[in-house]
């Protein structure tokens, strides 16, 4: 069998790729055309608004923060598809955290019922695809798919394997990032907070599973129901 590539183009991003396919632990697949992950679709040319037209999506959940929004709006930011749940708490931006991870498990911790707002806002869409994505599509869309994907059944391995695949998406932006960046004493931490590795997810993983007992548990605690829950399920995988 013939290997079929989850990457969508949809001009100008970078990171945009269909879930369809991961299997579930149930001996399932997660349909194709139900989950997009993306980076900010702010970066669309015409053609790639088209695209996204084309490809049937009923949702755009956008994780950025409203200043971020408010700089770089999206062509969906104000169009009925739109669906904006921001994941970080500004107050709280992540100063003073030394590693991604840090400012990830912050982010959970502080605002478990934003990411279950996130991840109903995938269950319960229209009919149709639905799109998630931040800034680069890499930690906070990351984090709502990991949990999302795990909700339904998808083993943590290929979850991992998903994330890791943003690394090869952005090597090109991580490259031209740096070499603008002439003091190359601040390279290490452009890597630590830019690039992407595949130990980072499974940290984070493995923070929701020590101090939630799970995904699942993070979201139940964060004010969904296991109605919710079993919608997600059905959406991702009927």
């Amino acid at each position: 069998m013939v290997a079929v590539s989850p990457h969508l183009d949809w001009p100008d991003c970078r990171n945009v790729r269909d879930l369809g396919g991961l299997p579930t632990d149930d001996g399932g697949r997660i349909r194709p055309g139900a989950l997009i992950r993306a980076d900010s679709l702010h970066y669309l040319s015409p053609a790639g608004v088209d695209a996204v037209r084309r490809a049937g999506v009923s949702r755009v959940v956008d994780l950025r923060s409203p200043a971020e929004v408010a700089e770089a709006p999206t062509p969906f930011t104000s169009d009925d598809l739109g669906y904006a749940v921001p994941v970080q708490d500004p107050a709280v931006p992540g100063e003073g955290m030394d590693t991604i991870v840090a400012v990830c498990i912050d982010m959970l911790d502080r605002r478990p019922e934003r990411f279950a707002e996130a991840v109903l806002a995938i269950a319960e869409a229209p009919p149709g695809a639905v799109v998630v994505h931040c800034h680069g599509g890499k930690d906070r869309t990351g984090m709502v798919v990991a949990i999302a994907l795990s909700v339904a059944g998808v083993p943590v391995d290929e979850i991992v394997a998903d994330y890791f695949l943003t690394k090869q998406r952005l090597a090109s932006a991580m490259a031209e990032q740096l070499a603008a960046e002439p003091d190359e004493s601040l390279h290490a931490e452009m890597l630590e907070f830019r690039d992407t590795r595949a130990e980072s997810i499974v940290a984070i993983l493995e923070h929701l599973d020590t101090a939630y007992g799970g995904p699942t548990n993070y979201l139940l605690h964060g004010g969904l129901t296991t109605a919710q829950l079993d919608v997600l399920r059905r959406r991702l995988t009927g």
